[in-house]
């Protein structure tokens, strides 16, 4: 099992910048990647960003530029440093985790929203 839980929503004008966290316990040995996936009202949910344990990086292209995603091993915290927010990056952002492909785990999610 892993526990995840995210901090670092907020209010930002855009043009401003958030850093997320997410905080890794349990099992963190089975992790093969993580991810920032973002739920905005009324629309998919999407991954905006994603890191693989061996260090490979995505980006949606909504994002590229603007985010930057990074993973800590030694203090087992995920994060997403965000900037050049835009209002249509407003929505849930959620931490995920993969287990080796044979399980996933979720966060429960921190709110972002960027009024204009």
């Amino acid at each position: 099992q892993v526990h995840l839980v995210e901090s670092g929503g907020g209010l930002v004008q855009a043009g401003g910048s958030l850093r997320l966290s997410c905080v890794v316990s349990g099992d963190t040995t089975c992790i093969s990647g993580m991810g920032w996936h973002r739920q905005a009202p009324g629309k998919v949910r999407e991954l905006a960003a994603g890191i693989l344990t061996s260090g490979g990086t995505y980006y949606a292209d909504s994002v590229k530029g603007r985010f930057t995603i990074s993973r800590d091993h030694a203090k087992n915290t995920m994060s997403l440093q965000m900037s050049s927010l835009r209002p249509e990056d407003t929505g849930v952002y959620l931490c995920h985790a993969d287990c080796m492909g044979s399980s996933e785990f979720w966060g429960e999610g921190t709110q972002v929203t960027v009024s204009s």
